[in-house]
């Protein structure tokens, strides 16, 4: 009977503690761990060890991390969490810009890491196993990208404007517990141009949420950053 090799999990931190604290924890949940502390390093090992999900922190010595996230995407899918005391929004939304999968505050709650690693993992999974996927469906919300439509609960096709369809697409298309900023919404529906008239977002986001009834809590807002569609 063959085994499955437990998933290995990248930490780039240059901070000693932060490697003994998750190193036997990342264990225990069974996962492999692999521990750099430069961005060098950690690029190397994500290039020879093609890890499932990469940790990653932003103050690291030979570089700012976000910097890491877009040679990482050069050659992996993998997801990338950021671990960072960095707690400005400016930060998260940058580091989510770059292509981050989802950001987490120092310090953290270990539980809560391991659930973001989970989440991450499983979205990363899925897109894979569903490259062509069309329909999406969440909680009540059933999505036809193919077709531009969207019901609840079986419903009748709401009856959206083209920028609420293109919002709602975006959101989807996102990934489900993934945050999608404020900056990549704006640029999907309204173009580069308006990236910076976030109150176009507040307010179509307040009719998609009016229209979608009882599934408006699928849209979830990340104050200052954008917004997480699911039911995560």
């Amino acid at each position: 009977m063959n085994e499955v090799a437990p998933l290995r999990i990248l930490v780039m931190d240059d901070e000693p503690q932060i490697h003994r604290f998750l190193a036997p924890a990342l264990e225990a949940a069974s996962y492999t761990p692999l521990r750099a502390m430069t961005m060098a390093e950690g690029l190397r090992l994500a290039a020879e060890r093609a890890p499932a999900l990469v940790l990653l922190d932003l103050g690291l010595p030979d570089g700012d991390g976000k910097l890491a996230i877009p040679r990482l995407r050069g050659f992996t899918a993998a997801p990338v969490v950021v671990l960072s005391a960095r707690d400005q929004e400016v930060e998260k939304v940058a580091a989510l810009d770059a292509g981050a999968d989802d950001y987490v505050e120092k310090p953290f709650a270990l539980g809560e890491l391991l659930a973001r690693i989970r989440a991450a993992l499983r979205r990363a999974g899925a897109a894979a196993q569903q490259p062509a996927a069309t329909i999406v469906r969440a909680g009540p919300l059933e999505v036809d990208l193919g077709r531009r439509t969207a019901r609840v609960a079986g419903g009748e096709p709401l009856k959206l404007t083209p920028r609420e369809w293109d919002l709602l697409a975006a959101l989807v298309r996102g990934g489900e517990g993934r945050v999608v900023t404020q900056r990549q919404l704006l640029t999907a529906v309204w173009g580069l141009a308006h990236v910076e008239d976030a109150q176009y977002l507040r307010v179509y986001v307040g009719h998609l949420r009016q229209k979608l009834g009882h599934a408006a809590s699928l849209i979830r807002t990340e104050p200052g950053v954008g917004y997480r569609f699911g039911t995560e």
